[in-house]
């Protein structure tokens, strides 16, 4: 299929969820003129469009292949990330002081959309290094971030987040990577790094100079649990004093997993200090670890919630594109019998509605969220907060809708849907993973109603949810949804236990992020004037936020009926 890159919603989102004028005020983000804006949303749709789309099938069909602790990608891939990183793609949002552009991370957020749309298994490079200058910005030493931050940003070297191990799973306090002080020779002052950790990301690659790995271990007498984690820098080669690469250090790939999707984007088994010669440095404090892979996970999170809406416009498109060339049936009702296009069909466009109206409200949630981002990097508190609150909606219900929209694209091919040849296939099983990694979507959902929701006292949701029913007055889907939302929140603020907030975290989770989708999904109409835009925000507040508002019992319902059969009885 050809892609079309989504310029026009992208800048509309831009413009009005994310208020880019408003930040462009600023003399941090003077630079995002309206002209530059549409230049880069502009440039980076034309570059994925001719780079990395064209790659998307092949990265499926051949994948990246493992030999020997070496791991390649498919052909044509290493061509197009060195383009990528010529034309400073990556540096978009990276600080000026080691070579970014410093503009807003809502336009970073652009980038990685479209990229992803064009090819979701790939844009996962990026998207990982973007996390690692988070986390080297806000707990680096001047040291480790002049020698790592130039090369990051421009894309030449890429970084991973290394948490996960064989046995630990989601509880990262339960890992057993030690980092062992050296206290002489030539690595005086920093550790030998020792254990394996499986699900990493470009663990290993041949498209970038160097791999920058950040490594969650325990030093020698760290407390128990998440208190007692480290971070280290362990870079694949060695960094000299002049900047240069130099020995390859004490760490390898063992095997890259076979995988449902994603097949381009290679998960590495990572092994470190088979030989005890692995060296890294420490990130930030000892035992602090934890707080700072946050930083990284948290930016993470953003960019999977993303992915969710690139896979759901690469399924959308698939499917518009499908349903306007099949010819099948004459239209019910119709006097005329002449076999019609199935797009004409009621039952297929209800799914093509659906589909595109879950794809915009998703986008519009994407550019709210990273707006209040770019906000909170100005130092306005509040919307710190409110983005933080945003970022477990973002990441659950996004990537729950990209796996809707591309089943939902599926069932719009009919028969030739399962087929693999036609490609409607690969969207869902590359989107699949996204409401599993960065913390499975229960784990956002816990997220938001054990911590989250503690936020101001539980103000800082009561303010967002009276905010959208305030201003959603003429839309009384949207605003009787916040008023749900609110209500709900005060109950697990106040009544509620912590079995019965969790038994129903995600419901109210979809919700609340249905609430801030159809109320900028509504602001988005406003400032266009579009048809199409009006439509499709009319289907979603009579079709999608209904559903949502039916969810209210389940988020209420408590955790006794959860329990009603013991364990053995559920098994049985």
């Amino acid at each position: 299929m050809t892609f079309t890159p989504p310029t026009a919603d992208q800048l509309l989102a831009i413009r009005v969820s994310a208020g880019i004028d408003e930040l462009a005020q600023s003399e941090r983000f003077a630079a995002a003129t309206p002209d530059l804006v549409e230049a880069i949303v502009e440039g980076i749709g034309a570059f994925a469009a001719g780079e990395w789309a064209p790659l998307h099938r092949a990265g499926d069909q051949i994948g990246a292949k493992w030999k020997d602790g070496e791991v390649t990608l498919p052909p044509g891939y290493v061509d197009a990330y060195k383009a990528f990183v010529e034309q400073g793609w990556n540096s978009i949002a990276g600080s000026t002081d080691f070579g970014g552009q410093g503009l807003p991370f809502t336009l970073a957020t652009a980038t990685l959309e479209t990229l992803g749309a064009a090819n979701m298994g790939f844009t996962l490079l990026p998207m990982l290094t973007v996390g690692a200058i988070e986390a080297l910005e806000h707990h680096g030493n001047p040291e480790q971030k002049a020698v790592y931050l130039p090369k990051l940003i421009s894309g030449e070297w890429s970084g991973t987040m290394n948490l996960t191990e064989p046995q630990a799973g989601s509880d990262v306090g339960a890992l057993r990577t030690t980092a062992t002080p050296v206290t002489e020779g030539p690595h005086a002052g920093k550790y030998l790094i020792k254990g394996t950790k499986i699900y990493i990301t470009f663990g290993e690659h041949d498209a970038a100079e160097n791999v920058v790995h950040l490594v969650l271990a325990r030093t020698p007498g760290a407390p128990e649990g998440s208190r007692g984690i480290s971070l280290f820098i362990v870079p694949k080669f060695h960094v000299e004093q002049d900047g240069s690469i130099g020995a390859r250090n004490d760490v390898r790939c063992v095997s890259i997993e076979h995988k449902l999707g994603i097949h381009a984007s290679p998960t590495c088994v990572m092994s470190y200090g088979d030989n005890d010669e692995c060296v890294g440095e420490m990130v930030g404090h000892e035992n602090g670890g934890l707080r700072a892979m946050f930083t990284m996970m948290n930016s993470a999170r953003i960019n999977v919630g993303s992915q969710g809406v690139q896979i759901a416009e690469r399924a959308l498109q698939q499917a518009l594109g499908y349903a306007r060339d099949r010819v099948q049936s004459a239209r019910a009702g119709s006097p005329d019998k002449s076999p019609v296009a199935i797009i004409e069909h009621p039952d297929v466009r209800r799914m093509l509605m659906r589909m595109r109206a879950l794809t915009e409200g998703s986008r519009a949630l994407l550019y709210y969220t990273a707006g209040q981002v770019d906000r909170g990097a100005l130092g306005n508190e509040a919307a710190q907060k409110r983005a933080e609150l945003l970022v477990p909606m973002l990441k659950a219900w996004g990537t729950d809708i990209g796996c809707e929209v591309a089943s939902l694209g599926i069932q719009v091919h009919g028969g030739m849907g399962f087929i693999e040849e036609t490609g409607a296939a690969q969207h869902l099983r590359d989107s699949r993973i996204a409401p599993i990694y960065e913390g499975t979507n229960g784990i956002q959902a816990a997220d938001l109603v054990t911590r989250k929701l503690g936020y101001d006292n539980g103000g800082v949701l009561q303010a967002l949810m009276a905010e959208i029913a305030s201003e959603m007055e003429d839309v009384p889907e949207v605003a009787a949804l916040a008023k749900d939302a609110a209500a709900i929140g005060q109950w697990m603020s106040t009544t509620a236990s912590l079995d019965d907030k969790l038994a129903g975290s995600v419901p109210f989770t979809t919700m609340c992020a249905v609430a801030v989708a159809g109320w900028q999904l509504a602001r988005q109409s406003r400032a266009s004037d579009l048809h199409s835009k009006i439509a499709v925000t009319k289907f979603f507040n009579r079709v999608i936020v209904p559903e949502a508002r039916g969810l209210g019992s389940s988020a209420m319902a408590g955790a006794a009926l959860l329990y009603d059969l013991d364990s053995e009885a559920l098994a049985g």
